[in-house]
């Protein structure tokens, strides 16, 4: 098959649709999981720069609670994921700061390296590590303990929020494996 070729894709139409069922318990999950980072935030942080709500947290409730059997929405996924692509944001900041382009190519690139090798693949995790290259200067502030909050205890608490809400319904289960 040639190189151009390969672009056309392999199959035709679009995804099967989910029942209400599954649409109804995605949004309830999604609601709660993101009500708690808020709330969280709001009652622990309030009056600082550090927010739980971080862009990337928003796409890993989409794979937790509209796609939680997939294998990027185990805990293993979401929280590795998180915390090495944000180690790797906020290293690639303080090396490169000079650089920017510089700094969120490596930053995104070096995160996916590390997902791969370490098993923890989770692709809200490249935004994670694009957040703390060009997220300004509330984030640079924070230097490494991004990692920690928002990024760690962000995705903790998502994580515990799709136990809580993912097991409620027959038709449902999380995590399909933990390790």
């Amino acid at each position: 098959m040639s190189y151009w070729h390969k672009m056309r894709g392999a199959t035709r139409g679009g995804p099967p649709r989910v029942s209400n069922e599954e649409v109804f318990w995605s949004w309830v999950g999604a609601f709660l999981g993101i009500a708690a980072l808020a709330l969280v935030g709001s009652l622990f942080f309030a009056g600082t720069d550090r927010l739980l709500t971080v862009a990337s947290l928003g796409a890993s409730a989409v794979l937790i609670f509209g796609a939680n059997r997939s294998p990027l929405a185990q805990p293993r996924n979401v929280l590795g994921g998180h915390v090495l692509s944000a180690l790797v944001g906020v290293a690639a900041f303080k090396l490169l700061r000079g650089q920017p382009w510089l700094a969120e190519a490596v930053a995104v690139a070096t995160a996916i390296a590390l997902m791969h090798l370490t098993r923890t693949l989770h692709p809200p995790g490249g935004a994670t590590a694009l957040i703390a290259v060009g997220g300004g200067d509330a984030i640079h502030d924070l230097g490494f303990s991004y990692v920690l909050a928002p990024v760690g205890l962000g995705a903790a608490i998502l994580v515990l929020v799709g136990l809580l809400v993912n097991n409620i319904p027959p038709s449902r289960r999380y995590p399909e494996i933990w390790f």
